[in-house]
């Protein structure tokens, strides 16, 4: 089965699409929105606002182009461009994943000063289409290395396997929370 396949096949079994937000989820407030208003499947979209990745003392990548994939249930993944990071700081690591929507994903590790880090980052190199945009690009684990948006620290998606980046402005409950596997 092919990842496009794979990923109408997932799609018949949601019940939750962007479309209408399930009684459990909360409402959002004044200048927040809410990770179930985001469609499935994902869309990409700009977010100006100043993005940077550290590991300790050592900044791997700033920008204030980076993209964020909004999918229902998840808070939102940023991605910034491979022009806004440091290269020296990465090096290939073991293991591809596969994502039904973006496609093959390749992982990065980071070097930062003495600390390495194995599977920090990750990135598609000949995504699906309608997410051409990653091409150039690649996100990183927020429970892993420090990331900011506009100087507020993320939180990291809970679960450990996904990769959103939880700011202030959105709301859940996240996808990768105890008992969520369904969603």
């Amino acid at each position: 089965m092919t990842d496009s396949e794979e990923g109408r096949a997932a799609g018949a079994r949601w019940r939750y699409v962007g479309q209408e937000r399930p009684p459990f989820a909360q409402a959002p407030g004044a200048g927040q929105e809410s990770a179930w208003d985001y469609p499935r499947p994902p869309r990409v979209a700009a977010d100006p606002r100043e993005v940077v990745v550290r590991c300790g003392f050592v900044v791997i990548a700033r920008t204030r182009r980076a993209v964020r994939v909004l999918e229902t249930a998840s808070p939102p993944t940023f991605y910034l461009p491979w022009a806004d990071v440091d290269r020296r700081c990465l090096q290939p690591a073991a293991g591809t994943s596969s994502c039904e929507w973006k496609g093959r994903a390749r992982y990065w590790t980071v070097l930062a000063g003495a600390q390495r880090l194995p599977s920090v980052a990750w990135s598609y190199v000949d995504p699906l289409p309608g997410f051409d945009a990653l091409a150039a690009c690649v996100s990183f684990y927020p429970a892993r290395v420090e990331c900011t948006v506009d100087g507020q620290r993320v939180r990291p998606q809970p679960g450990g396997f996904y990769g959103g980046w939880i700011t202030p402005e959105v709301v859940g409950p996240f996808k990768g929370e105890p008992g969520t596997q369904d969603w």
